[in-house]
């Protein structure tokens, strides 16, 4: 799971305009890290506890993530907050997200688990206007309701409704990638609030470390001690999962959000490719069909949110040059 966060450094329009290609470049090889990352805890899902994973995960997460800080200066300018419940919660919903996520991958081809998180975005504007009392407009609840069909193609022969004995594992892999999907959307939610007060660095920190010490508590629920190579894929999954957390959040340096934002769904190719190569697993003809549904009505949201958000900074501009 991945959030959008903005730079904790001040972007200026000359940063914005230096190469909006390369953060597209930046934000399709993070999707493409976050695949790969989905695809090794795939491999190992089912043969190590969920919490072990997720502390491998956010463990060796935390060494690509304290190099870009210390580079930044950020290291330890990151460990200041004025709202450390406001991390906590956000963490312990990411956290949710991440064991749900990380579950799902267990009982669903790859593409398919990825897929279903694209409804994520859909529910994160269901919880902006009820929790955030955000206005939204017609345009913006008519993406909503045709991406949520989407989510009803996709889903609906996984649930087995049809057959005499639904349910079973691919239903419960269903459950919990739906449930990853809410608690994404969550913890959307708790990171805008947190980006009024709190820098970039901060969530990614406070994040991080607060996932690597729900991983490590389950410690007593029973761990199984990797051989070498399982532990130095587990340790890949990690590396890979800060790198991607990185990626993402540098190419917001370089373009707009409306510009690299519709590219996280370049991680349904890269779910689709891993998943045919390495699990010879392709996704069903509903997925492809409601996933496509979905990541359509996903950027026109998002290019709604752009255009809503240029409207606002021209009426800031033109109530400022009113004469007083």
């Amino acid at each position: 799971m991945a959030f959008t966060l903005r730079s904790a450094a001040p972007i200026s329009e000359a940063d914005l305009a230096v190469n909006p290609l390369l953060g597209v470049g930046l934000k399709i090889v993070s999707a493409l890290a976050f695949t790969f990352m989905s695809a090794g805890i795939k491999w190992v899902g089912t043969d190590y506890p969920t919490g072990e994973i997720v502390f491998f995960r956010s463990a060796f997460a935390l060494v690509p993530l304290a190099v870009w800080l210390s580079w930044r200066g950020d290291l330890f300018r990151a460990a200041r907050t004025g709202d450390l419940k406001g991390h906590v919660l956000r963490g312990l919903i990411g956290s949710c997200g991440m064991f749900a996520g990380f579950i799902s991958l267990a009982y669903l081809p790859l593409s398919d688990s990825v897929v279903i998180g694209y409804a994520a975005p859909l529910i994160t504007v269901v919880l902006a206007a009820v929790i955030l009392r955000e206005r939204i407009r017609i345009y913006r609840w008519s993406a909503v309701a045709v991406g949520f069909v989407g989510v009803v193609i996709m889903v609906w022969p996984k649930l087995g409704l049809d057959s005499p004995s639904p349910g079973g594992a691919t239903a419960i892999g269903v459950g919990f990638a739906l449930l990853g999907a809410c608690c994404s959307a969550g913890a959307t939610i708790q990171v805008r609030r947190l980006m009024e007060r709190e820098t970039t660095a901060a969530l990614v920190l406070y994040f991080t470390l607060l996932t690597t010490t729900l991983g490590a508590a389950t410690f007593v629920l029973g761990w199984r001690m990797p051989n070498t190579a399982d532990f130095s894929l587990l340790v890949l999954i990690g590396i890979l999962g800060g790198i991607g957390q990185i990626l993402m959040t540098q190419s917001y340096r370089y373009a707009d959000a409306s510009l690299i934002a519709p590219f996280d769904y370049t991680t349904m190719i890269w779910a689709f490719l891993i998943g045919w190569f390495v699990f010879g697993q392709l996704p069903s003809a509903a997925v492809l069909a409601g996933g496509g549904i979905v990541a359509g009505s996903g950027v026109f949201v998002i290019w709604r949110e752009h255009r809503l958000g240029l409207d606002r900074v021209r009426q800031r501009e033109t109530s400022s040059q009113r004469p007083t």
